[in-house]
């Protein structure tokens, strides 16, 4: 009798403990902007043609603001990345020359966003890769 009740007690304390000691996973709160990133196009520059993608902010919550975007412009398979950052609520837009037809470009970005009087949320919206054969 006495074993049959510690063998419940250390269930009952053992499965007490499983529960306490749970923890639920909890996803991460959602960044206070949402942002778009356009697939790479060519574009006239300076009498040119080059290849352009730009990342703009979409919609930001209630109290909060885009902070920075960074858009990015890739020969695909090139290491060598060219981007370009903005403040606020102006988009980044980058351009990549000379434009090499019959070439693959990736386009890549982020936004960031913030909330007024707050330094920039540390979750940002990365967008892409976009690739197009242009």
């Amino acid at each position: 009798m006495i074993r049959a009740c510690l063998a419940l007690s250390v269930a009952a304390t053992t499965a007490l403990a499983g529960v306490v000691g749970a923890t639920d996973a909890h996803a991460q709160p959602s960044p206070p902007c949402t942002f778009t990133l356009s697939n790479p196009v060519v574009v006239p520059d300076a009498g040119a043609p080059a290849v352009a993608a730009t990342l703009q902010p979409v919609e930001c919550g209630w109290s909060a603001e885009p902070d920075y975007t960074v858009a990015c412009l890739q020969i695909t398979g090139n290491p060598a990345t060219t981007c370009v950052q903005s403040r606020g609520r102006d988009g980044a837009r980058v351009v990549y020359s000379p434009y090499v037809p019959g070439t693959s470009y990736t386009a890549t970005g982020r936004g960031c966003g913030r909330w007024v009087g707050q330094p920039p949320a540390p979750l940002c919206q990365h967008l892409g890769p976009y690739t197009a054969m242009l």
